[in-house]
């Protein structure tokens, strides 16, 4: 076995739980793993409805790399099947998943594409809170049996590449796109916006 799969097992094995796990401690890493995911689209729609344009411009650029991001995700997958733990038999698993390829993390790389753009954009609260959410949802599947810790590495690599090549398209298009969501943002929600209950 090459040295570094060799590693990668050994630390998953680190971190995964057993039976003999206490079932707390198991049920939050569930709701972490499986749940976390959703502070994403809340968060991003929070920014959009009442946020300045700086941070509505840094919500779309983030969707933006993330979307690319998981596309070269699914490429990976297709070029190189790096099988999940429970598909080789190793370690604990405590929740039903497909067996599809473990790297890189989809769950991590969302989280690590929409932490970096926050994080240069200038929104460092945002991105801070986004980066420590990600550590946990990655420490959390790795804990239920899912993931290898690689798979998180993998992600934050897929994000950056992601990000780096977004970062000159927007430059490009990013101000025609955003006068174009806004406009049409503008159009669908007149009712509340005129109200005051939404930023303009």
């Amino acid at each position: 076995m090459h040295t570094l799969e060799a590693f990668n097992r050994a630390l998953f094995l680190s971190i995964n739980a057993t039976p003999a796990t206490p079932r707390w401690q198991i049920e939050t890493a569930l709701t972490i793993a499986n749940d976390f995911i959703y502070l994403i689209p809340v968060l991003l729609a929070l920014l959009w409805l009442f946020g300045d344009g700086r941070q509505r411009a840094a919500a779309v650029r983030a969707c933006c790399v993330a979307l690319l991001a998981l596309g070269f995700n699914q490429l990976i997958g297709m070029v190189w099947m790096h099988p999940r733990p429970f598909m080789i038999g190793l370690g604990h698993t405590f929740t039903e998943h497909v067996p599809d390829p473990s790297f890189p993390s989809d769950h991590a790389t969302v989280f690590a594409s929409i932490a970096l753009t926050f994080l240069l954009a200038g929104l460092r609260r945002s991105g801070v809170l986004v980066a420590l959410a990600g550590v946990l949802i990655a420490w959390a599947r790795v804990r239920i049996g899912v993931h290898f810790p690689f798979d998180m590495i993998g992600a934050v690599g897929v994000a950056c590449v992601a990000y780096v090549l977004i970062e000159p398209l927007w430059v490009r298009a990013g101000d025609a796109l955003m006068r174009i969501l806004i406009a049409l943002y503008r159009k669908l929600l007149a009712w509340p916006i005129d109200r005051g209950w939404l930023a303009p």
